[in-house]
């Protein structure tokens, strides 16, 4: 009998941290690990909290396959962010125990209320882009067309300076 069933869609996912960022992104990890298996990550970097004085965040990318839709994968993370005991509501510039982001859902671009993708973060920062770009170099970009590494080589890596940090996830 044929299964309606979707293939799997390979996402990426940003994660930061800069409240116990080395206890909050374990635990981010773990249970991604625990509820999606095996994950592709990116080396971690340190960076300077933008927008707002605070302490400096810790910050990976996470590559997962899933089947779920986009509203219950966003539903899903919540519920990570929940275990961290971060709350929405708050200014959008703000230190943060979690922080995870969908930043690509294959090759989807989606503007609703609810979920955008890819995300802008993409393409404007350098703790997403870099992790980014090391751990899909050849994905394209479903908006520009190019590269993540193309994106990356071209990118003003002075902007938001990266340190890389040795945090066994």
């Amino acid at each position: 009998m044929p299964t309606t069933e979707s293939a799997p869609v390979r996402v990426f996912l940003g994660l930061g941290s800069n409240v116990e960022p080395e206890a909050n992104l374990a635990l981010g990890i773990r249970e991604l690990r625990r509820r999606y298996g095996e994950l592709q990550l990116s080396p971690v970097y340190r960076n300077k909290p933008v927008g707002f004085e605070g302490a400096d965040f810790l910050n990976l990318v996470a590559g997962l396959d899933t089947r779920l839709p986009p509203a219950a994968l966003q539903a899903d993370i919540e519920s990570v962010h929940a275990l961290a005991g971060r709350t929405r509501g708050g200014e959008r510039y703000a230190s943060r125990p979690l922080d995870i982001d969908l930043l690509l859902y294959g090759d989807s671009v989606i503007d609703g209320p609810e979920c955008r993708v890819p995300r802008s973060d993409v393409l404007r920062y350098s703790f997403v882009l870099r992790p980014l770009a090391e751990i899909a170099p050849d994905v394209i970009h479903p908006v520009t067309g190019l590269t993540l590494a193309r994106h990356w080589a071209d990118f003003d890596a002075g902007a938001h300076p990266l340190v890389a940090v040795d945090l066994p996830l």
